[in-house]
Order: structure tokens, then sequence, then C-alpha cells
């Protein structure tokens, strides 16, 4: 064993740097002010219930030069402004600048009235009429669709059902097949019994959700962040980084109950979307079904969605025009991360581009 002396002068000095540290962080903390929730100028052309569908604004004022517009399905179980989370950190702006015509659907906030809502009220009714709204706003028959994680697995149910309606499929950090051996989130749910939770609590809180997620990573997404904080306390706009992304990871929506036990049984529990078995208004989900050209983007280090839950959709969509993009980074970094601003939104746009 190998003995460290730490010298009295040196034990000082490292108590002082804290000290300064910690009395410069408190003043940046309250110089932080409010926090936005997305940063891109964009507009609401559709509401309806909690849901908010947008249409954004390139800053540059350009016209979009692909004129088949482009929906953000994200997830439920998170806000979708991580996807325009800062001007230097905006999967939204990297899509505007590609020359798309970007809309976004915001879920909203499920409450007690939304306790009864189905994977059926989501997918062929909120973003069915979605996209019809699209499709009419821009004169269009077929628009293109980008799921994200939760969201990538509604828009693969939702092109299968509606092949006419959708034109190039994108699914980024989406999950096919949701019992691979190195998914802990599927292991852990698996053994959920998801029935008596829904009917003990009928939505399911999203401090539940968030709880679940962040104990998949206790140490470093608990414990070790906020050691690490210390030594950005003292730099203004590192604070306003790091406090913007607790404001995301805190942001958490509660999960309409039915469509939470739904989702869970199927497609954790049962793996039916892998198997061809997802039903929903008596339709069965056949991803065969999907003709249109499909990118698949997934990330390496993804503790959510590991590679090995995204990478067999390749092998199960009709679709002879497949490809897929892998980013080196995880779930959260794919969006926000510098090397995914350069490689995720202009992939994204040269594929729709060049299918025009």
């Amino acid at each position: 064993m190998i003995a460290i002396q730490l010298r009295p002068d040196q034990i000082l000095k490292e108590v002082t740097n804290f000290n300064v540290k910690l009395a410069e962080g408190i003043k940046n903390l309250r110089q932080v002010g409010e926090l936005p929730s997305g940063v891109t100028e964009r507009e609401a052309v559709y509401t309806e219930d909690k849901l908010t569908l947008y249409h954004y604004k390139n800053p540059t004022g350009k016209e979009p030069t692909n004129k088949t517009p482009l929906l953000i399905s994200y997830a439920l179980v998170n806000r979708p402004y991580m996807t325009d989370l800062q001007e230097n950190r905006s999967t939204v702006r990297g899509l505007l600048e590609q020359g798309l015509d970007v809309y976004l659907i915001d879920w909203g906030y499920p409450d007690r009235s939304d306790r009864f809502l189905t994977m059926d009220d989501y997918i062929n009714g909120y973003l069915d009429r979605c996209i019809d709204v699209i499709a009419e706003r821009s004169g269009v028959d077929k628009v293109n669709l980008l799921g994200i994680c939760q969201g990538g697995a509604f828009s693969l149910c939702y092109t299968s059902l509606h092949p006419e309606k959708i034109k190039n499929l994108i699914t980024m950090v989406t999950p096919v097949d949701f019992q691979t051996e190195d998914n802990m989130l599927g292991h852990w749910i698996r053994h959920i019994d998801v029935d008596l939770l829904v009917d003990s609590l009928g939505n399911i809180p999203g401090d539940l959700m968030n709880w679940t997620f962040l104990n998949l990573k206790p140490y470093r997404l608990i414990a070790q962040k906020y050691i690490d904080m210390v030594d950005i306390l003292d730099n203004p706009k590192s604070v306003c980084n790091f406090m913007t992304m607790e404001k995301w990871i805190f942001d958490s929506p509660d999960q309409a109950g039915e469509c939470y036990r739904q989702f869970v049984k199927d497609f954790y529990q049962d793996n039916k979307l892998m198997k061809g078995e997802v039903e929903l208004n008596g339709e069965t989900v056949d991803l065969k079904n999907i003709t249109c050209p499909v990118l698949n983007i997934y990330a390496l280090d993804d503790h959510l969605v590991p590679p090995s839950a995204s990478k067999p959709l390749g092998g199960l969509v009709g679709t002879t025009d497949y490809q897929e993009v892998s980013f080196k980074g995880g779930h959260i970094g794919i969006y926000v991360s510098g090397s995914a601003q350069a490689l995720v939104p202009p992939s994204i746009g040269k594929w729709l581009n060049e299918r025009q």
C-alpha cells in the first residue's frame, strides 16, 4: 500500500480554493435567472387537449429548400425542448440549417383527466391529426417523420399503419428489441407488476419515472455530477449550461396510466414490436408494411437504448432503402454535444434532401 502524505499548506490551499469557488458559484447561481424551454422562434399551429403542435422559424429568415415538412415526435416521458436546448446545442436549429421545414409535437403534461388515454389515442389519434394538419398547411400528401426514443417506437407503429402518409422515416435512439441482454432498463421493467402499479396510482408520476432512469447509473447521474459541479461554479456560462440541463432532467411529465400499461406490457414485457404482435384499434403493427426509406440513428454509448436494441430494425422493415448512422456518445449527448451537432442534423438533412 502506498501512503499519500498531504502537507498542511496543500490542505489549506485546497480548502481556500474550494471556498472561493463556492462563494463565486453562489453568486453565479443567483444570476442564472429563468431558463428557457427552447430557444428557437416557433409558432403554435394546432392544439388539442394537452398537445401543442409547433412550427419552427429559421433564425436566418431563409425559406426551406426541402418542401416536404419534417415532424419530430418525441417521447412522452421527457420534455421535447431537449431538441432545442440552447443556441449552440439545438438539433432543431441544425435541421433548419439543412433547409428543412420543421414541426414538433409537444405532448404537454397529462393530468387525471388523461388517465384512460391509450396508445391508440396517441398514435392513431393525436399523431395522425397532427400529420393531417401539417399536410394540409404544406399542400402535400406525405410528410417526413422523425421519431425519438419512445416517440420513435410510436412513429414505427404509425408508419406501419399509415404508410400512405409518410414519405421518409427517421428513428433516433429508438428501441425495437426491448429484451436485449445489455438493456438494464428492460430487465428491470420485465419484473414490474404494471397492472398493480397503474390500478393503484392511475397516472404514473414523472418523478417516479425520472428516479428510475437516474438509478440506472446512480453514481454518475446522482452523485458524481454534483461533485464535478464544484469545478465549474466559478464559470457563469458553465453554471448556466449545467442548470439548463438540470431543469430538463427534472421536468418530467406524468404518464397517462393506460398508455403506460400497454407500452410496458406490449413492448418491454412481451416484446411484441419485434414479433409483429402489437395491436392498435384492431389492426396489427407489421413493420414489413414500412416500405418508405428509413434512416436509423443510434448512440454507441447509450445506456437507455443500447445499439443492440435499435439495430434489429433493418431486418424488420419492408424497405430496401435502409441506412444507419452511429454516434459516439450517449442517449443525451446525441442531442447536445458538439460532435452530435456536427454529425446528426447534417446526416439527416443530406439523407432527406437526396430523397426529395
